[in-house]
């Protein structure tokens, strides 16, 4: 690879505000269709699940679950709330952005309400106080029931939507690549923008006794990759933003199949200069100075030298205005000893806070003679003629006064001694041109990546790399197999299957194999399967189910539901979370033998009361 096809700007994508859609007759001609709306941390999803070919089959809207609200100019419009790609860009806004997600939870119901209205505004729904399409929502591995309970009372009280389905994005994903050929069970491993997850599915369900979740995903990823870079320019520490990190791991980065042995690779310097990419940050060409003539900055250094100038004559003139009246006040004190107007004169004197004559005679003689000199100095500065002291030259001086009087015997006498001392006279010097150093400022402005590109990804392998007290994917998975008898084990290793943003890394597959080669026992076989998308698989299964499930009664929570059992209740289907309901622990009941003790105590307590 050449040398300049290895220098990549950064794009700064700017975000495009979502238009406003019109739904199709399709959408509610003959029953309103489901919406589908997967509910990620990193990005939401919505669109249609409809079957007409009218309708397209993608997503319609895709933009960060991000809100922000900027508290409006003074005197001007109020609070203005800004959600999802109408952010524009998020740098600038980052200190305002806030998010309904804590992990991979909601918990912001407020911000969630934000995001569900925009979602419904830009598809058309005509609402009228209602939502009257029933709506696919994806939620967390092992929801707590609070969460859903919250979302469940938004989206049944706020919007009034007839049915409502829950189900986990990563399980959505794996219903939607399946294919007739592979088997009902097998291990999930989604990770995402602040979760990674380990799900066994067995015959079509998901065992949700044995999922295991690590706190890592691609946020973690960025941030570490921010502070390498700004460590390593500390020169460039606000151009490094989490934007442009971003950038970096989902174009610049991959996953290495052996990570101690691909560290020994970048320690060559062919290998260094051959895989390192260059990350060009924005600059201007133009430096100050840099490109200013020998008359420009001759006129600079007579307009700054014009500005002291002025600066000294103001400040000489407002130096001689006080003195001046500080002058007329002793002036007429002094007129006072004059006129023998003797009380006037003690108490000008004791204002003055002076005690004699002589005192005051001495204030008007210094006085007067610093009046009198700055006033001759702002004569001399008006009549003074502008010198560059900086660019001027001395004058030449005439060291031969009398050389025209010379004979020519004297001159061709000094003639015949000009060889002798030729090699001894210094040359005459001639003016040469400033040389400035050449300097690559292009180059200056650039990130060289090398084994960042490696180590950022890394993390959700070894967390010990950001001083996480966690167990990698490695780990994990290992831990959740040996959780099963052998025979379970090879079911769930014959389809490894690897969803979510976060595995879309060059080199992923490969390391995902090559750790189930070393744990796996000798010559067993597994497979390793990559979602056909990992970032939109999961809507387009939630889609292919809510399709297939429109007309049946599994899977959806109808309002009556909703108000029977709570908020927290889920209709299980195949690829949702497990119901767990609350079992409150019952009281006991209060036997006659467990109230005798009371009945005496109270009587006890009564005839007390009446002796006294």
């Amino acid at each position: 690879m050449a040398a300049a096809s290895r220098v990549f700007p950064f794009r700064d994508v700017r975000w495009a505000p979502d238009p406003v859609l019109e739904p199709g007759a399709a959408v509610r001609t003959p029953q309103p269709v489901p919406l589908v709306i997967d509910n990620g941390s990193f990005q939401t999803r919505a669109g249609w699940a409809c079957a007409d070919p009218a309708v397209p089959a993608e997503p319609l809207l895709r933009f960060r679950s991000l809100a922000a609200r900027n508290r409006g100019a003074r005197g001007g419009a109020g609070a203005e709330t800004q959600v999802g790609n109408d952010l524009g860009s998020p740098e600038p806004l980052r200190w305002l952005l806030r998010s309904p997600f804590d992990r991979n939870v909601p918990v912001q119901l407020e911000l969630q309400e934000l995001l569900l209205d925009h979602v419904f505004q830009r598809l058309g729904v005509s609402s009228q106080g209602c939502v009257d399409h029933p709506v696919v929502l994806t939620e967390a591995v092992c929801n707590p029931l609070y969460s859903r309970q919250m979302m469940s009372e938004l989206l049944f009280e706020c919007y009034q939507v007839p049915k409502v389905s829950y189900g986990i994005d990563s399980l959505y994903s794996f219903y939607h690549n399946r294919s007739q050929n592979w088997p009902c069970s097998g291990l999930v491993i989604s990770s995402g923008y602040q979760c990674t997850h380990i799900l066994p599915v067995l015959e079509g369900r998901l065992d949700a006794k044995n999922c295991k979740r690590i706190n890592l995903g691609g946020c973690q990823a960025a941030v570490y990759l921010q502070r390498l870079l700004q460590l390593k320019y500390p020169g460039h520490f606000a151009a490094i933003t989490l934007s442009r990190m971003e950038e970096i791991l989902h174009e610049h980065s991959y996953v290495a199949e052996d990570y101690i042995e691909e560290l020994r690779k970048w320690q060559s310097p062919e290998y260094y200069e051959n895989n390192m990419h260059k990350m060009q940050l924005p600059f201007s060409n133009k430096l100050l100075g840099s490109t200013l003539t020998s008359e420009e900055k001759q006129e600079r250094r007579q307009q700054q030298l014009r500005r002291l100038q002025e600066l000294n004559a103001r400040r000489r003139e407002e130096k001689l205005q006080v003195d001046q009246e500080r002058l007329d006040r002793l002036l007429y004190v002094q007129e006072l000893l004059e006129d023998g107007q003797m009380d006037q004169f003690h108490k000008a004197l004791v204002e003055l806070n002076m005690d004699s004559a002589e005192e005051l005679q001495s204030y008007i003689n210094k006085l007067s003679l610093s009046v009198e000199q700055t006033k001759q100095k702002i004569l001399q500065a008006e009549v003074s003629i502008e010198v560059d002291v900086v660019d001027s030259k001395p004058e030449t001086p005439d060291l031969d006064p009398l050389g025209s009087e010379q004979s020519l015997e004297d001159v061709e006498s000094i003639n015949e001694f000009e060889p002798l001392f030729a090699e001894e006279q210094p040359e005459v010097e001639k003016p040469v041109a400033a040389v400035q150093p050449v300097f690559n400022l292009a180059e200056y402005h650039q990130l060289f990546l090398g084994t960042e590109r490696i180590r950022a990804p890394e993390i959700v392998f070894q967390p010990s790399l950001i001083g996480e007290d966690q167990a990698g994917i490695a780990e994990t998975m290992q831990y959740v197999l040996e959780r099963y008898p052998k025979e379970q084990q090879a079911i769930l290793v014959q389809n490894v299957f690897l969803t979510g943003g976060n595995t879309m890394y060059p080199g992923l597959k490969a390391r995902v194999q090559k750790e189930l080669l070393e744990m796996r026992p000798f010559q067993s076989s597994f497979q390793v399967h990559l979602a056909s998308s990992p970032v939109l698989d999961a809507w387009y299964g939630a889609r292919d189910w809510a399709v297939e499930y429109m007309t049946r009664d599994e899977g959806w929570i109808t309002r009556k539901d909703y108000e029977e059992k709570g908020g927290e209740y889920l209709k299980e289907h195949c690829a949702s979370n497990v119901y767990v309901p609350i079992r409150l622990p019952k009281q006991a009941p209060r036997t006659t033998e467990a109230l005798a003790p009371c009945r005496v105590l109270t009587s006890s307590a009564g005839s007390a009361c009446e002796q006294a």
